[in-house]
């Protein structure tokens, strides 16, 4: 299972600032949930061809990386 983390970490390489992942943390503190994970996202559309999001997801998709980048903040990214 190692292998596994590895691989979604090195795949989505995605990162957040101390203070961005202090602040993520709060927000999901105040929610009273610690079931949800960050999610970045990206849809067809939008005048350069993609629209990407940021929010919060309890759910885990087919295809998704995800890493643990602060104590207690998972970022995952959706396969697109």
């Amino acid at each position: 299972m190692g292998d596994m983390t590895d691989t979604a970490t090195a795949t989505h390489g995605v990162s957040l600032t101390d203070a961005a992942a202090s602040k993520v943390r709060s927000l999901l503190d105040q929610e009273g949930r610690d079931d949800l994970r960050l999610r970045l996202a990206v849809q067809p559309g939008g005048c350069s061809g993609l629209i990407y999001q940021l929010y919060f997801d309890e759910r885990v998709l087919d295809g998704d990386a995800t890493a643990e980048v602060g104590p207690g903040v998972e970022v995952g990214v959706d396969k697109m």
